[in-house]
């Protein structure tokens, strides 16, 4: 039986769809009416509008550049005296007569694993990206800059040396080589973000508030926007961090720049001691900048150098007995990072790290939690393979194309080089994203569903899988990493030492 008021409610109902019937037509023969040409300027903005979200922007992803100044050891002591407006004359002078000896004297005494960046290699790869992405609009660069075994090779060359000469020489390195960069492309910013090597005091070692900070900062703020330097010479002066809104094209943006040194199980402060007050504060500023970015309705980005998750290089090396209960190396000293990123990922779009020196993607997402909360609260991770060679690994570059509206990665290609030397040297396309893993662009939902690919592909037959390994060391090694897919697998979804020791030894049964 249906009440009087439902009845009333009823009528209501239909008495407004019977006003709004015989309105509207009478309110299209007004004055409100909208001529033809009108009418077709309002369809052109709407479908400029739809254009607009698959409208893309070319950027360039760069990291480990290692760029090293001591490759002809007899020309040291004048880029020590030389301002940096004249480094690229000395460097391209002929090399020194001894050079080869001298350098491996020099490589022997440090202990070198391998070489990193000479200078007609840097020369070599900013050609190649001009070539490959000249009209990029913004390039990021996820750390280590300067050589490895930095310091030994000063003080090595220039024993005596007071430390401030050392930073001094540090600090013209980094400013020689963003110098670079900002040259190559004129028209397109550049943030950097700093490495474990980027120090004044050694590797994995740095004092939060110093001197350097604050010097470096300004080499980093110089080509960013008058209006944000500010800001950011002020936070990287704290701890070698920076937020700001990302320049147009690129819409409603904000990138967050953490320098993740501090978060590292390595990390000391120059006088070799721990200091957790640093990462402490770095987080609290970074869930600031996310809880800010939100409630001003922005998308962010965030780059490092360390990457979050399990080292498996360095787990293998170690050989872990990971189902002894042995617990995995981990790049960071905790999940804290982590933890803010996926607490925030309806705000983050995109995390880019380097430091691997491979070509990697990563998930962060709950650990344990249901797939549909999964989805809702992961983050993709792309880590960008290097341009030093130290590894063995071909130098290489990312070129990108990102959605500005809705600071999504759309597609990249991974760019290699034919040498590792950078003399004679071809660049070439190693891969394109789209085209070897069949996904429209590079989002959680589409790095889950390639990592179920994986995972049900534990003996690497499908395209993707060997596609991916082929890949990950760029140059071609896949033999190294074949015998080590199926724990690789469990690295790339399970960033916690818990969730990852469950995969490998699931999988084992």
């Amino acid at each position: 039986m249906i009440s009087i008021r439902k009845i009333s409610g009823l009528r209501i109902t239909c008495w407004l769809w019977l006003l709004i019937l015989v309105v509207s037509p009478l309110a299209s023969h007004g004055e409100t009416q909208l001529s033809p040409s009108s009418r077709d300027e309002q369809w052109h903005r709407s479908a400029k509008a739809a254009q607009a979200e698959d409208h893309t922007i070319p950027a360039l992803l760069i990291s480990d550049i290692h760029f090293d100044p001591f490759h002809d050891p007899a020309r040291v002591q004048q880029l020590v005296d030389s301002p940096v407006s004249q480094w690229r004359s000395i460097l391209t002078a002929p090399l020194s007569p001894n050079q080869q000896q001298a350098f491996a004297a020099l490589q022997e005494r440090c202990h070198a694993r391998g070489v990193d960046t000479p200078y007609p290699l840097l020369q070599s790869s900013l050609q190649a990206m001009r070539s490959r992405q000249p009209d990029a609009k913004f390039m990021t660069v996820s750390g280590d800059l300067i050589a490895h075994s930095f310091s030994c090779r000063y003080t090595t060359l220039l024993p005596g040396s007071a430390q401030s000469d050392y930073q001094a020489f540090v600090l013209k390195t980094l400013s020689f080589v963003i110098g670079e960069l900002r040259a190559s492309f004129p028209d397109a910013l550049a943030y950097v973000a700093l490495g474990n090597n980027d120090s004044a005091c050694g590797d994995y070692r740095l004092d939060a508030g110093s001197d350097f900070l604050e010097r470096t900062g300004r080499i980093v703020a110089e080509g960013l926007p008058l209006s944000q330097q500010q800001q950011a010479l002020k936070e990287f002066a704290k701890g070698g961090y920076y937020s700001l809104t990302m320049e147009a094209p690129m819409r409603d943006t904000r990138l967050i720049v953490v320098n993740d040194l501090f978060l590292s199980p390595k990390y000391t402060t120059c006088a070799g001691t721990p200091d957790p007050a640093a990462a402490i504060a770095e987080m609290a500023w970074l869930q600031e900048q996310l809880a800010q970015a939100r409630r001003l309705g922005q998308r962010a980005w965030v780059m490092g150098h360390i990457p979050p998750g399990v080292d498996l290089y360095s787990t293998v090396a170690k050989i872990k007995d990971i189902c002894g209960n042995e617990a995995p190396e981990m790049f960071l000293s905790s999940d804290k990072l982590t933890d803010l990123l996926i607490e925030y990922a309806d705000v983050v779009r995109l995390g880019i790290f380097g430091h691997s020196h491979m070509d990697e993607m990563r998930l962060l997402e709950p650990q344990g939690g249901t797939p549909h909360a999964s989805l809702e609260h992961s983050v993709a991770i792309k880590v960008v393979p290097s341009i030093s060679p130290v590894g063995g690994n071909n130098p290489s570059f990312t070129v990108a194309r990102v959605n500005p509206h809705s600071a999504v990665l759309q597609n990249y290609e991974v760019i290699a080089a034919s040498n590792q030397t950078g003399i004679d040297t071809t660049w070439s396309r190693e891969y394109d994203y789209a085209q070897t893993y069949h996904e429209a662009q590079f989002s959680p939902t589409t790095v889950k569903e390639l990592i179920a690919g994986f995972e049900s592909d534990r003996g690497a037959k499908a395209d993707a899988s060997k596609g991916y390994i082929r890949n990950y060391y760029v140059g071609d090694r896949s033999p190294e990493l074949e015998p080590f897919w199926s724990q690789y697998i469990c690295v790339l979804g399970n960033h916690t030492a818990k969730a990852f020791a469950a995969c490998v030894c699931s999988a084992g049964k």
